[in-house]
């Protein structure tokens, strides 16, 4: 950026680095959204919601669907998930 383009640019510094640090916002809330351990533990909350009846079944399947596409994606793209269940390991 050349010394003249900088200084007409500068008023739009705030602008511009409200626009980065808001991408950056953005790409982490992605990131957390589609962490395979954060998915496991909305489906785990799902079911419990259910359980307790403060899910009924139609919107319990729908973010049931939504949650497991995600997984599904996610270990598409990346290979499968490494992530284990605890309750579901063995001790030998």
């Amino acid at each position: 950026m050349g010394l003249v383009s900088g200084l007409l640019l500068l008023p739009l510094a705030p602008v511009r680095g409200t626009a980065w640090i808001a991408d950056h916002l953005l790409q982490e809330a992605r990131r957390q959204a589609h962490d395979p351990r954060a998915v496991e533990a909305r489906l785990a909350a799902l079911n419990r919601a259910l359980d307790e009846g403060t899910v009924d079944e139609a919107a319990f399947e729908r973010e049931e669907e939504r949650l497991l596409t995600l997984l599904e994606r996610r270990s598409r793209t990346n290979g499968p998930t490494t992530t284990t269940n605890p309750a579901r390991r063995r001790h030998v």
